[in-house]
């Protein structure tokens, strides 16, 4: 709560190469070709910071996927290194946070628990980890796999692999580097501990070689929202970001989630959930739905369909452009890859009764996140809505490309929800976990424990 009594959103502020929207690197003020340029990204950096965002998060895409096929053309480059990109922003911003994708499923715990700790030193602790598992089939392959494993089994070896980044990270008690060059080693080798991890997919004895993270830990992303997604979040996360486009579904996922965080000891409010939403600002209601309009022409009708399709892992060759949309071939349950996404656009379907054509530009417009047509006024009031009925702690906003799109919700946006006493005006923390209102992790070997740690050890 602010000093006004109203409640404060959280925002954060997605990273995905030129733009959400599919079509968005066609439009001409899109910079699509400083995608390779180290200044594009700190620009970013510094028009996100000026919007006082709590956080960046840059998505980790290291696979066009094979569904794309005859399509590949109309996507972007993948995005490059999440926490090298990160560390280029953090050297030319102060205190926005910053939080990269970095996969579970086929990285290592040691090296993503370095990386993670480097970035909270260079940033000062502003660093933050989105915890996820891979998705797209043909990653299996990039990584000499015939395919990923199984569904629930990916989010089982999540949740220990975040254990022993945890663990790692309290290896080093927070003074156990020498602060006297003249006597001494160092480190405090007392002060070092072997975390000795073995577990079902992870043996690991040693200790992290860099010293504590100035937050403690960086804070915890996730992204999932099936069964298995929602356990490793309610155990692990400090933030959710979810795809939720109606108000109703949203309060619900919303009271689920929570008290799922508190079935695992946690309180509430030490995770936050922030659904994404991809905004397309007008001076009036009618030039934002031509602008809308304009980016979906950006991308050819069939093309869309074949995106859809692909996302979809099913064949729509056979419906009509303009005929209803097939959610009942969705099945997603039985899909290995993203349970969640593909339930939320089957429901989508089926309730707003949507078309083939309505659907794909769905899709291309934000992948399946909440999409918004308005004025500036429109959306903060959507948002407030939101806020305010329980349906979320703020959210993570998807611009349809970059910079403008950036740029139009900073300069517009962000002003209307100041003057309402939503958002701040300026920074008062310097941490990442300072702007959430979230407390430092209490490190396991300190000899005195308080009576509440932000994040309780729970194995899985």
């Amino acid at each position: 709560m602010s000093e006004n009594g109203k409640k404060q959103l959280h925002l954060g502020v997605f990273m995905l190469n030129a733009g959400q929207h599919m079509g968005g690197w066609r439009h001409p003020e899109t910079q699509a070709d400083r995608l390779l340029d180290i200044a594009f990204y700190q620009d970013f950096a510094r028009l996100a910071e000026r919007g006082r965002f709590d956080t960046i998060l840059v998505l980790e895409q290291i696979a066009i996927g094979e569904h794309l096929g005859k399509v590949a053309a109309e996507r972007t480059i993948p995005t490059l290194d999440t926490v090298t990109l990160l560390s280029v922003m953090a050297a030319v911003t102060e205190r926005i946070g910053l939080t990269g994708t970095l996969s579970t499923t086929y990285n290592d715990p040691f090296h993503a628990a370095s990386r993670f700790a480097t970035l909270d030193h260079l940033s000062k602790g502003r660093a933050g980890w989105n915890m996820v598992t891979s998705q797209d089939p043909l990653i299996a392959a990039q990584f000499s796999k015939d395919a990923h494993m199984d569904h629930a089994l990916r989010y089982e070896r999540a949740n220990e692999f975040a254990e022993v980044a945890m663990k790692l990270w309290d290896s080093l008690e927070e003074d156990a580097a020498a602060s006297a060059q003249t006597s001494g080693p160092y480190i405090d080798p007392a002060k070092v501990h072997d975390i000795d991890h073995h577990g079902t997919y992870f043996s690991i004895r040693g200790s992290s070689y860099i010293p504590r993270p100035v937050q403690g830990h960086p804070v915890l992303f996730q992204a999932g929202s099936s069964g298995s997604g929602l356990k490793f979040a309610a155990q692990k996360a400090e933030v959710v970001f979810t795809a939720q486009v109606d108000l109703h579904e949203a309060q619900a996922y919303y009271a689920h989630l929570k008290g799922l965080v508190q079935s695992y000891g946690r309180r509430p409010d030490q995770l936050h959930i922030l659904p994404g939403l991809a905004p397309i600002i007008g001076s009036t209601e009618q030039e934002a739905k031509e602008k809308e309009a304009y980016f979906n022409e950006l991308v050819l009708p069939q093309t869309a369909v074949n995106i859809l399709a692909g996302t979809l892992d099913i064949d729509l060759s056979s419906y009509p452009l303009d005929g209803p949309f097939p959610y009942w071939e969705i099945d997603a349950e039985a899909n290995n890859s993203k349970k969640s996404r593909l339930q939320l656009l089957k429901d989508l379907g089926q309730r707003e009764g949507l078309t083939v054509r309505q659907m794909s530009r769905h899709v291309i417009s934000a992948g399946g996140h909440h999409t918004f047509a308005g004025t500036p006024e429109q959306l903060a009031d959507l948002m407030e809505t939101w806020l305010d009925q329980g349906a979320c702690d703020g959210f993570n906003i998807m611009p349809s490309h970059y910079l403008r799109g950036l740029e139009e919700f900073v300069d517009h946006v962000v002003p209307v929800l100041q003057q309402r006493g939503r958002y701040r005006t300026e920074y008062t923390g310097h941490t990442l976990r300072e702007h959430l209102g979230l407390k430092p992790p209490v490190n396991r070997w300190r000899r005195e424990q308080p009576e509440q740690a932000q994040i309780p050890i729970t194995h899985s």
